[in-house]
């Protein structure tokens, strides 16, 4: 059990929490799942192929939905791509399709009525796979959907007269289908998918724990789906993910954690395990713990089943106050320096000046520019056993107060960085982004790339002012491994603080990760 404080989205000072004390519980799981690919083919599969192809796949889901049922889940998520894989045309995947109703227009449980739509074996085995062990069921494929004749969104019609679309779908413990997601945010290697003609919020219901949110992947970077849904009040978020790793500071599990902590959300991530393409980690992620599986280098590439019992967040559930074991009530009220769009005001957003607490420590002059996944970072070495320092990029400044701990002869360079700017690389992101990292080498030019392990700790108090709420906080040590922040705290200037301390091993990185969502389109 770790002491922490949360700060959310709504929430604006800080409050000394432990893990709730409450009555309402569910038991949650995750696969990580070791992914059988396509046979090799210069063509299109058959859909005798395709089917084939995907039972494997589903054979395994089979085997870990009923260790999940024996261990009382309740929930059960697959990954994004977990039945299909990667790599595809729009051609090459035709085989995969299924053309998947939309739940809220009709009723189907295609367990107990197979014969209502042609070519849905995939759907048929998740929904039995559901109701055989009673328990709801998420899982991801690939929708084909025709476009609507008369309608004012033709035009987003692709040339083939057709969407195909990546897509979540949620089957109830009796095998209902009960919700269906077209995802939103679409990455570079998804030439093969449409982005749906209007961003979907997608949520269902479930009688153990209330309300659910659908995303997938990308979409965990965005504002649509992701951010409205917990503006809407959802707390509870179901996450498929094929998520290739981008450390220092884009791991799976860290930004998983991260998501978790800044929007002060449940999320249940599962993650595609293929090391070939840097695939791995999942996790069950509440604002008071984490449960979650990272592997090692040279673990056998298997896949991992997660269960946890986790508390009941939604709010509607539980009602609109959550009592800790001190007795402090957190308010899921917003702030009232937040203006209507959850953005700062403009007097509160990056062209203030830095933090007063910080004035006193100028920027160093002795900066330099790396690259920190495709974005350059202005950085300012730590010379010293503890001190304090300042870097801006811009007019946007970070702050770190630190006490290094090196182990032994350990020689190890590190940096602080800050990047305020529109990230290109992979589609727009509009950042703010205070960063404490171990640089992979000696040299300045490391300071940004790939670290996996170190051996100093550090006890530190990384801050920044940010120009929006939306900042998630993460500390990732070696291998790996997610230390939840002793301290979170956020001041009704745009001020976040996070202060940590004890480490368990040595520090890879920090980071305060702010979105500028409404400047993503500028």
């Amino acid at each position: 059990m770790f002491l922490t404080v949360v700060v959310s989205f709504f929430f604006i000072s800080a409050v000394v929490q432990t893990e709730p004390v409450m009555d309402s519980w569910y038991v949650a799981a995750v696969y990580e799942h070791n992914l059988i690919l396509k046979p090799k083919s210069d063509g299109p599969l058959s859909r005798l192929d395709a089917l084939q192809h995907m039972q494997k796949n589903l054979d395994i889901y089979e085997e870990q939905a009923a260790q999940a049922a024996q261990q009382g889940a309740q929930i059960l998520v697959f990954p994004e791509d977990g039945l299909h894989g990667f790599n595809f045309s729009r051609s090459s995947i035709s085989g995969y399709l299924e053309t998947i109703p939309d739940p809220q227009q009709e009723s189907w449980n295609p367990c107990t009525e197979p014969g209502k739509y042609n070519n849905t074996e995939v759907l048929q085995r998740l929904s039995c796979m559901a109701r055989r062990n009673n328990l709801y069921l998420v899982a991801n494929m690939a929708d084909l959907q025709p476009c609507p004749l008369k309608t004012d969104i033709t035009s987003s019609c692709p040339s083939d007269g057709r969407w195909l679309f990546n897509t979540n779908v949620v089957f109830r413990s009796d095998g209902l289908l009960v919700a269906r997601y077209h995802k939103n945010n679409l990455f570079l290697f998804e030439p093969h998918f449409d982005t749906p003609p209007q961003p979907e919020i997608i949520t269902f219901d479930t009688p153990f724990a209330g309300k659910f949110g659908l995303m997938i992947c990308f979409d965990i970077l965005f504002h649509k789906p992701t951010v409205a849904l917990v503006e809407k009040g959802v707390r509870q978020l179901v996450y498929p993910t094929a998520w290739i790793n981008h450390p220092p500071l884009m791991d799976a599990v860290q930004i998983q954690q991260a998501f978790s902590l800044g929007a002060n959300v449940t999320l249940l991530a599962a993650n595609i395990r293929y090391d070939q393409l840097k695939m791995r980690g999942s996790g069950i992620y509440t604002p008071f713990s984490a449960t979650y599986h990272y592997a090692q280098k040279g673990d056998p590439e298997e896949g991992r089943l997660l269960v946890a019992r986790v508390p009941v967040l939604d709010p509607l559930w539980v009602g609109q106050n959550v009592t800790t074991k001190e007795g402090v009530v957190r308010s899921e009220s917003t702030s009232s320096t937040a203006t209507d769009s959850g953005f700062c005001h403009q007097e509160n957003c990056s062209d203030s000046p830095p933090p007063e607490n910080a004035s006193s420590v100028p920027p160093s002059s002795a900066t330099f520019i790396s690259s920190m996944i495709f974005d350059p970072f202005t950085f300012v070495l730590l010379n010293e056993t503890e001190g304090k320092v300042n870097v801006c990029n811009g007019t946007f400044c970070c702050h770190l107060q630190y006490r290094r701990l090196p182990q032994g002869d350990s020689k190890e360079l590190y940096a602080l960085g800050a990047f305020a700017g529109t990230h290109t690389m992979y589609s727009r992101m509009a950042l703010q982004v205070c960063a404490l990292v171990r640089c992979a080498g000696l040299d300045t030019s490391s300071c940004g790339q790939e670290a996996e392990e170190a051996e100093s700790k550090m006890d530190f108090l990384l801050e920044g002012k940010f120009g929006t709420r939306y900042v998630y906080p993460s500390v990732l040590v070696s291998k790996r491994v997610l230390e939840q922040p002793e301290h979170l705290e956020t001041a009704a200037d745009g001020r976040v603080t996070m202060k940590h301390s004890n480490m368990t091993g040595g520090l890879v990185s920090a980071c305060l990760y702010g979105r500028m969502y409404h400047l993503d389109n500028e």
